[in-house]
């Protein structure tokens, strides 16, 4: 039978019940101990964003906590509507030279609207990530509950609902393990109680849904069809029900558990996606594997895996910035009520949470963290929630060296390895060049060429900025592998630049054209452009990395040398008539007509990027600080995630706190911790958490600075695991805002300098070596 008309009627059980029937049945909170790993409720979620995340990279689930009726909604990373296809616009190799001419003319206006003509996608949409299905449980009887918690913990990695009902203490676990690629789900009672449920899966996909072997429900079916692409990527979701002590009835579509002390629901997604340009792969035999295995080690070594796999990656780092009043308030609260002041662990929880959603969302696959990270319930959601290229997809990224969690990065380098090969194919048809380029936006099928309008997309820098992100993890671990691997991507995107940047008439320097500063209109009517500063920026930065890596690698001394030469002949960065930091090569930042706008892209050189900073260009960091201030700190989530970061290399740690608590506000951070664009972006939760981690410990141009932007707010706290660039970790401790103690362990050998305020250290260690030092009447000291 078709899934359709059964998930309609169970997402409207969902959608009501979950809370509605919850709350008829007089729950009332138990309040546990504070935790500072901890998220926790005091009733179920009757929203998507109050719902638990759950993921393991590949696999993610929204867990509602539900008394009566629990929901589970489920995604598959390479579950997007279409198949492959290529959307190049056949008149953009024509075009092209038309609309640069007009750029060079000041014809901004113009040019947009031949862009619009010759250059956008066909079709202008990509495709959309999709949901495989929910998982439905319906528990009859269950009413007077009592002492109602459910909670995620991030020491574990779980996610568990817990209260009364009778006699009875009912406890349900879910997780997603990544050793074993199968979510988890644990129903039970207390005292030897039985547990009664009717489950069924459901999906939103037109699909067939069927019970086998009396234990077994599968969901089979293909993914939709959208802006004209076909649906062909197959997929399947598939649970089996584990419960030796009890009787199961299976249904069309469902089975129904009674009589037995515990059930465990193992459950697989699948599709036949292999690589963007192949959808040949057997989910259904996938899946059956899976679970095979899963089933056959039981759930106590299933959930014993799962903690130790996740504990060895979530447990490098720890933080500490104080505890407060609030902290043992429901985490609801603590958002709704964090600007009181009396709850600085919240920043805390914050970035372990960070890293939570990370390793939850980019592990084990060739899909990195996408807009929403893995975990969508809609059809059409927001931007289709897949990869951003002029800041959302970077952003997610922030935090992965620096919190550790260098095994995350795998998925983006394996994204860019695919852009590479469609890029490179969009630089031949459209621009006749050797090399690869991608524009603002892609999705699973790797489309590299420019979406959705000029305004938007016609910015040729996508590429360029994800070789930054991916350069990161070799200044910080001095992987010649990883170095080897990376330097061929960018080569290849130096190769096109260096073939297509065209000499600006008006200023004579090597320039893109067409661009933009993304997404922001300047003063003429347009934002399509020629050369603006986060274009040079980015190509500051490329050119000196592929010249830098060739001689690493002792490689194509010729292209390290044209890359040098070329990265000469860039626009200098500007100071304009209002002491700020130009966005453009005009000094048309004042008129523009949204001088408060989202985007912050010509700051790029302060952050991510270290081509300015506060002790090295001051000018051009005074410059910057201008321009932060005539932006305005209050923004979109994600872009209050990058003001954070920008203000913590001003070193202004209480101007950065207070960007902070813009962000862990009800107006951008949703009761689930979720970022709020709105709607839900998941680079806010990376950006702001890079953002904090930023404050405590800055690491760039060979210095490592501790404490360099610290707020008055955090007097004391302790942090240990963050990693520093050079092959470096740190831990330290402080009190009244003066170090105490800090420990720098070397993994690999190397120099750097130590600095705290004044003072400084230079160091060198051999690999495997910590170097202890503490704090002394304001100056560093070995201890």
């Amino acid at each position: 039978m078709t899934g359709f008309s059964l998930n309609r009627r169970h997402l409207m059980i969902s959608a009501t019940a979950v809370g509605a029937l919850a709350f008829a049945s007089k729950t009332t909170a138990q309040t546990p101990p504070p935790s500072p790993l901890r998220l926790w409720y005091d009733r179920p979620a009757d929203e998507w964003v109050k719902a638990l995340p759950v993921g393991n990279g590949r696999l993610g689930g929204m867990v509602f906590g539900g008394i009566a009726v629990e929901r589970v909604q489920i995604n598959e990373d390479t579950f997007y509507a279409g198949s492959p296809y290529n959307p190049t616009n056949p008149k953009s190799r024509e075009g092209l030279p038309q609309v640069q001419k007009l750029v060079f003319a000041g014809k901004y206006a113009e040019a947009e609207k031949l862009a619009n003509q010759t250059l956008i996608s066909q079709p202008i949409k990509q495709m959309a990530y999709q949901p495989v299905g929910d998982l439905i449980m319906l528990f009859p009887g269950l009413d007077n509950t009592s002492k109602y918690e459910r909670s995620l913990d991030l020491s574990e990695g779980i996610v568990v609902t817990e209260f009364n009902a009778g006699s009875t203490r009912h406890r349900r676990e879910v997780f997603v393990s990544a050793t074993d690629q199968v979510m988890v789900v644990r129903l039970s009672g207390d005292k030897g109680k039985p547990v009664t449920v009717d489950l069924s899966l459901s999906t939103p996909q037109k699909a067939d849904i069927e019970t086998v072997d009396g234990d077994t429900i599968v969901i089979k079916g293909i993914s939709p069809p959208q802006q004209g692409i076909e649906g062909k990527l197959p997929f399947e979701l598939r649970a089996k029900i584990i419960a030796p002590s009890g009787t199961l009835t299976a249904r069309e579509g469902g089975v129904y558990v009674s009589g037995t002390e515990d059930v465990v629901i193992l459950i697989s997604a699948a599709t036949g996606y292999i690589k963007y340009n192949d959808i040949s792969g057997d989910p259904a035999a996938r899946n059956a594997e899976v679970i095979t295995k899963a089933a056959a080690k039981g759930y106590a070594a299933l959930r014993a895996g799962h903690a130790a796999d996740y504990k060895r990656l979530f447990g490098r780092v720890a933080i500490d910035l104080g505890s407060g009043d609030n902290a043992a308030l429901p985490t609801d609260q603590r958002i709704a009520r964090f600007n009181e002041g009396r709850d600085p662990g919240l920043a805390a929880l914050y970035v372990q949470y960070g890293r939570y959603l990370l390793m939850s969302s980019s592990r084990g696959s060739r899909q990195p963290a996408n807009l929403q990270g893995i975990w969508n319930d809609k059809l059409n959601p927001s931007w289709q929630s897949k990869w951003t290229l002029n800041i959302n997809a970077e952003m997610n990224y922030w935090p992965a060296e620096a919190c550790n969690l260098h095994e995350t990065m795998e998925p983006l380098l394996c994204l860019v390895e695919d852009l590479s090969e469609t890029g490179a194919k969009l630089a031949k048809d459209m621009y006749n060049a050797p090399g690869w380029v991608a524009f603002n936006n892609t999705d699973v099928w790797r489309v590299a060429t420019p979406p959705d309008g000029a305004v938007w997309a016609l910015w040729p820098m996508g590429g360029a900025w994800l070789l930054q992100n991916l350069w990161e993890p070799w200044l910080y671990n001095g992987d010649v592998a990883w170095l080897k691997r990376l330097y061929p991507l960018m080569k290849g995107a130096s190769e096109f630049y260096l073939a297509t940047l065209l000499k600006d008439p008006n200023t004579g320097y090597m320039v893109t054209n067409p661009s933009n500063s993304p997404e922001n209109k300047h003063p003429f009517g347009s934002s399509v452009c020629a050369g603006p500063a986060m274009d040079n920026q980015l190509l500051r930065d490329l050119f000196a990395h592929t010249a830098e890596a060739a001689k690493i690698l002792k490689t194509d001394a010729t292209l390290a040398k044209a890359c040098l030469a070329m990265r000469a002949k860039l626009p200098p960065e500007k100071i304009g008539k209002a002491g700020q930091l130009q966005e453009w090569q005009g000094d048309w930042d004042m008129e523009a007509p949204d001088i408060h706008h989202r985007h912050v892209s010509h700051l790029y050189a302060l952050y991510p990027s270290d081509q300015i900073t506060v002790e090295d260009t001051p000018d051009l960091a005074k410059a910057a600080r201008k321009s932060l201030e005539i932006r305005g700190d209050d923004a979109t989530g994600w872009g209050i995630g990058w003001r954070i970061n920008l203000w913590a290399r001003l070193k202004d740690g209480n101007h950065a706190h207070d960007v902070i608590k813009l962000l862990l506000h009800p107006r951008r951070s949703y009761p689930n911790l979720f970022d709020a664009h709105p709607p839900f972006q998941i680079d806010g939760n990376f950006g702001g958490a890079a953002g904090i981690a930023e404050m405590l410990l800055q690491t760039h141009r060979g210095r490592i600075e501790l404490l360099p932007a610290l707020p008055s707010v955090w007097p004391q706290g302790s942090f240990s695991g963050l990693k520093a660039r050079g092959g470096f970790e740190v831990a330290l401790d402080w009190r009244d805002g003066q170090v105490t103690q800090a420990a720098i362990s070397s993994v690999r050998g190397g120099k750097t300098r130590v600095v705290w305020g004044k003072s400084a250290l230079d160091l060198t260690l051999r690999a495997g070596e910590t170097v202890t030092l503490k704090g002394q009447a304001g100056k560093l000291v070995r201890a």
